[in-house]
């Protein structure tokens, strides 16, 4: 599996509302359920009416499209990065999964990720 590093560093946030994101933002993850509104945006471009927010996240991508009718992607990747004790933020989009790490966590992921057989690019 190949997997791409994303430049820059990431915030995830607990919001109130939406109102304030920059939605010029080339990076945006929006979640909103029955009881959160959650945030994850490029660093520095955190809403100021956040009620939290996490910050020095980095972000990897599963290179490529995914079909929906592969399974265990995540499984397999937050496997590796489990059993290296790396936490993690994983997100799905319609066409591919991302995965964030803590920044000092960044380069054991790389390592933990290409030792179990991702090529990393």
């Amino acid at each position: 599996m190949v997997i791409e590093r994303l430049d820059g560093c990431f915030s995830v946030c607990k919001l109130p509302d939406f109102s304030l994101v920059d939605w010029s933002d080339p990076f945006l993850f929006l979640a909103r359920t029955d009881t959160e509104y959650s945030l994850v945006c490029s660093a520095g471009r955190a809403p100021a009416n956040a009620c939290s927010c996490e910050h020095g996240w980095r972000a990897l991508r599963v290179a490529g499209t995914l079909d929906f009718s592969l399974t265990g992607v995540l499984s397999m990747l937050t496997a590796l990065l489990a059993a290296a004790q790396i936490p993690v933020f994983a997100v799905s989009t319609y066409d591919t999964d991302y995965i964030l790490t803590r920044e000092t966590d960044f380069d054991r992921a790389i390592c933990a990720l290409a030792g179990g057989g991702c090529t990393i690019v």
